[in-house]
């Protein structure tokens, strides 16, 4: 029992950061704008949160409250970076994939040079006891407890709230509704008076956010430092969203599964059963991609895409 409540755990920590950044897609593709460039606003939040945590020290007594002007910053680092696309792709109706790729080669090399230049070198160290031993009464729960609430982090229910947040505004607000009609018909979102463009830049934006908040949150429960990467997560994020059909509900359920994978890939060798079948190490490493490539080749016919996903809107043009 122990071993599966340490590997239930792991996949928290790695299914966390994938919900909240396969969520930051689903709004900018809700919207009508391919952001393909998820992995550098997850480098550029990462990069913001933990320069801020290295310099802050992490005493013990300021440990949430630090990791919380954090997350604030990786935020706000977040929603300036995707600006960059929103422009590109909004107003100069440039390629989305172009523009995209952009901000992903751009950024660990904005990184390496930021941090080379006030830490003296790329790696970001940073300390700070973030891991919470127990929630009161929610710990001693049968089962859901040691999962959930005991040696977890502050940033898990910051995902679960942001799932939950998400679900209402795209299926029960005006601006879901906009949203999804940019993404849709922006012809007819235009003709009923709405902003395409304005929707499109608050879809981006809002990418931009849960991104650049996602990048350190995969940081955090994982490493003790920062290096200008954050393994690929960015474009794993997308194949979660594509999985999971543009719906945050079967969104969740992707994340969890793929987290499952990484969180196995990552810790098998603290569960017996799986250290004992002497499987190369390679083959736990390769297995989360390996499963994704086949689960988009299944679903792919299935595909739920906005119809004007990627597709510039000309307000000119009919």
């Amino acid at each position: 029992m122990n071993a599966l409540y340490f590997l239930l755990q792991q996949t928290m920590y790695f299914s966390i950061p994938l919900l909240i950044v396969a969520l930051a897609a689903m709004f900018s593709e809700r919207s009508g704008v391919i952001n393909i460039g998820l992995e550098g606003i997850m480098i550029m939040g990462a990069f913001a949160g933990t320069i801020y945590l290295h310099f802050s020290g992490g005493e013990t007594g300021n440990t949430q409250f630090n990791l919380f002007i954090a997350m604030i910053l990786a935020i706000v680092a977040g929603i300036i970076y995707s600006a960059l696309h929103a422009f590109a792709s909004v107003n100069m109706l440039a390629d989305q994939t172009i523009s995209g790729t952009a901000l992903n080669m751009f950024a660990p090399a904005f990184s390496i040079f930021i941090a080379r230049s006030m830490v003296g070198i790329q790696q970001i160290a940073f300390t700070g006891a973030f891991r919470i031993d127990k929630v009161p009464v929610l710990g001693d729960l049968p089962f859901i407890g040691p999962i959930l609430f005991q040696n977890a982090y502050i940033t898990t229910y910051i995902g679960f709230a942001i799932l939950i947040i998400a679900s209402f505004v795209i299926y029960k607000t005006a601006f879901g509704l906009r949203l999804r009609s940019a993404g849709e018909f922006p012809q007819a979102t235009d003709a009923a008076g709405v902003s395409v463009k304005g929707i499109r830049w608050s879809g981006v934006l809002i990418s931009g956010a849960l991104g650049g908040l996602g990048g350190l949150v995969y940081i955090i429960p994982i490493s003790t430092e920062f290096n200008a990467s954050v393994a690929g997560y960015g474009f794993l994020a997308i194949a979660v969203l594509i999985f999971g059909q543009w719906k945050p509900g079967y969104i969740a359920l992707a994340a969890f599964f793929f987290g499952l994978l990484k969180a196995i890939s990552a810790a098998y060798t603290g569960i017996p059963f799986l250290a004992n079948l002497n499987i190369p190490q390679v083959v736990y490493q390769i297995m989360p991609y390996i499963i994704t490539i086949l689960a988009l080749v299944f679903t792919s016919k299935k595909s739920a895409a906005p119809s004007a996903a990627g597709v510039p809107f000309d307000k000119g043009k009919r």
